[in-house]
């Protein structure tokens, strides 16, 4: 009897010990040398950084129709998470006080805050208007990186100031815009082998929504389609 006792508690340590998460090489258009470019041609030219305003209203404007798309298909700097960092990442649960909602009410306030305050410092001076665009992108992207090299690529991304307003865009039931991306999962899905949670960017669990009509309707499901590529099976889509 002790024996089949110590022999579970090993087993399970063993299993709580494995890596869950990890990352899934998918193909998709290498948009982090946007940020690269942005990032060395800012450091020399301030003035370009106010090209960042195109991924501050972006994420929310896209947001109303097709939910985080832009998170997961055109932002340059989750592209550099997704492609380059994933593959050196611990893959770690991401913390989950992160993803609380008063955690990131706080960083959506201190980001603009902080914004706001060097923007009005810098008003009137398009070089230095510039610089502080310039200057917040570099410092959120190396959070990021460090972030990603703790605990998961896209750690950031579940408190990024713009996904959490884009998030709370984000249609979440009744009638659904024309168009709306989400995931559709088989109701034959027997959630056994939990293989699109393990190669999900931002950890969260497709097969929750498994034979609903209405699909994946997580607020932060960023619609990359990574669950659908991971699915053994294939009775995962996105539409």
């Amino acid at each position: 009897m002790a024996y089949c006792v110590i022999l579970q508690q090993t087993k399970n340590h063993i299993m709580a010990s494995k890596q869950f998460h990890r990352h899934l090489e998918a193909k998709s258009p290498s948009l982090y040398w946007i940020l690269i470019a942005y990032l060395v041609i800012g450091f020399f030219y301030p003035a370009i950084g106010i090209i960042a305003l195109i991924c501050m209203i972006a994420p929310v404007a896209f947001a109303v129709r097709k939910g985080r798309w832009w998170c997961g298909n055109a932002c340059p700097r989750g592209n550099f998470y997704d492609r380059l960092i994933s593959r050196y990442s611990p893959h770690k649960p991401i913390p989950a006080f992160v993803r609380r909602k008063g955690f990131r009410i706080f960083m959506v306030l201190f980001i603009f805050t902080v914004f706001g305050v060097q923007m009005y410092h810098a008003w009137g001076n398009w070089h230095a208007v510039g610089r502080v665009f310039w200057t917040i992108i570099l410092v959120t992207t190396i959070v990021g990186i460090i972030l990603g090299f703790v605990f998961a690529p896209r750690t950031w991304c579940s408190f990024c100031p713009m996904g959490t307003l884009s998030s709370w865009v984000t249609p979440r039931k009744g009638k659904l815009p024309e168009g709306f991306p989400r995931i559709h999962v088989a109701a034959n899905c027997q959630m056994k082998c939990k293989s699109c949670a393990r190669v999900c960017p931002m950890q969260l669990t497709p097969y929750d929504s498994r034979g609903l009509e209405d699909g994946y309707l997580h607020p932060d499901c960023i619609k990359c389609g990574k669950c659908t590529i991971g699915c053994p099976t294939k009775i995962m889509r996105l539409s």
